[in-house]
């Protein structure tokens, strides 16, 4: 038998086009369960607990709720706040247990990626050796389709989507304009160590003059030779070159082309500008004029052009996430399940979130060309499903109607 009591949604990390669907779907579910009272969320993911900031969902119009299964970005806000161990500091783990306690929050569902997990499963370790059980789980979101047990990510259909559009229409752009103008455009995604992201841009190419001509994977090494020579053959072939290129793009010794010396508050490297550099040895080397784009925060934002596949996953995980809480489930998290490839279905399953946290899941070998620079049928045949069909925002005036939520928090219970 479930525990009554309030439940707290929050979320991580890199936002996605989706995340807020997910925020729908667990929300939809809470509202509807008979165990959980009241449901609130963290206002900027787990600062909003250690800071007892909880927004009261209550509050928000039934249309706010509504439109976040179309609202892009992270309604709630987000964080890039990785919990230590209760080794190395207690005092945060106590803090979040007292925040519980003070709300009667018997439900935590957290929202994000590798290290998102790692913080879901702490809470649902932690929460037991503190004495009050809460049922910690999480909810699967991230760009980079990198945890692994799951098939993919949501949040990894509409950026996929939305980088093979990107490059496809670059690539008609530059085909029109390369006898007098620009002869190389290389287009920059986001992926710090898995290549799925940049992998996607290869579903544009469906003939020989469809770009992306050549993908740089961070799962290979870039051999600048080998590549100037092949961008070089492109060109002397059909006239132009179209580069998709992997933020995470690193040198034989492991350092990355765009690595700013910089740390984010996950521990990564800071990384932006491997599209630059690259274009940087093209120009110099080769004496071509070259365009560069780097899509950058407006690729996980692209809420207008979101596949239709993933908007319904990342609902389905978030409902998921509350039927697992209702079977007192415990430090888990709902993972997709591919059925079939043709016709393309799914369901949702379940994961011990030790099994996922800090824990990436890169783009494998038979995915990739022999010669390192584009996907195989088997990517294809894996990507494709996960960026069909549409599902439009509502419009006015030109432009998509998104929400942005009142956010009205509940009075603080501790000091």
């Amino acid at each position: 038998m479930s525990i009554k009591g309030n439940a707290v949604y929050a979320q991580s990390g890199g936002v996605t086009s989706v995340i807020n669907a997910s925020a729908y779907g667990v929300i939809k579910a809470a509202m509807e369960a008979d165990f959980i009272e009241n449901i609130y969320a963290g206002l900027y993911g787990i600062n909003g607990i250690l800071e007892d900031k909880l927004i009261d969902i209550a509050r928000e119009s039934k249309e706010a709720i509504e439109g976040l299964r179309y609202t892009p970005s992270a309604a709630f806000g987000s964080c890039r706040k990785k919990l230590p161990s209760l080794e190395e500091n207690r005092a945060d783990f106590e803090r979040i247990i007292e925040v519980f306690k003070a709300h009667n929050i018997r439900y935590f569902f957290y929202n994000g990626g590798n290290d998102s997990m790692d913080t879901a499963y702490k809470i649902s370790q932690v929460s037991k050796e503190l004495g009050y059980e809460v049922i910690s789980i999480g909810v699967p979101k991230t760009v980079d389709n990198d945890l692994p047990i799951t098939d993919n990510t949501p949040g990894y259909g509409s950026v996929a989507k939305y980088n093979a559009v990107a490059i496809r229409e670059g690539s008609f752009d530059v085909e029109s304009m390369h006898r007098d103008s620009t002869k190389v455009f290389v287009l920059e995604s986001m992926g710090r160590h898995a290549g799925w992201i940049v992998g996607a841009t290869g579903l544009a190419a469906t003939s020989e003059k469809d770009g992306p001509h050549l993908i740089l994977f961070p799962e290979r090494d870039f051999d600048q030779s080998d590549f100037l020579a092949k961008v070089d053959e492109t060109v002397a072939k059909i006239g132009y070159c179209v580069v998709a290129v992997s933020e995470g793009v690193h040198r034989e010794d492991g350092s990355f082309l765009a690595d700013s010396g910089l740390k984010d508050s996950f521990g990564h490297a800071q990384l932006g500008g491997a599209g630059a550099a690259v274009s940087d040895i093209i120009s110099r080397e080769l004496r071509l004029k070259v365009h560069t784009a780097i899509l950058d925060y407006c690729q996980r934002s692209g809420r207008h052009i979101a596949s239709k596949t993933d908007v319904q996953q990342a609902i389905a995980c978030g409902e998921k996430a509350v039927s697992l809480a209702s079977e007192g489930k415990n430090g888990y998290m709902p993972v997709i399940f591919r059925e079939s490839n043709s016709p393309y279905t799914w369901a949702i399953n379940e994961a011990p979130i030790f099994e996922v946290a800090n824990r990436e899941k890169e783009v494998p070998d038979d995915y990739i060309r022999e010669d390192g620079y584009h996907i195989t049928d088997l990517f294809r045949e894996y990507a494709t499903p996960l960026i069909e069909g549409e599902d439009y925002p509502p419009y006015k005036n030109g432009l998509p109607q998104y929400v942005r939520l009142k956010k009205a928090l509940i009075p603080p219970k501790t000091k």
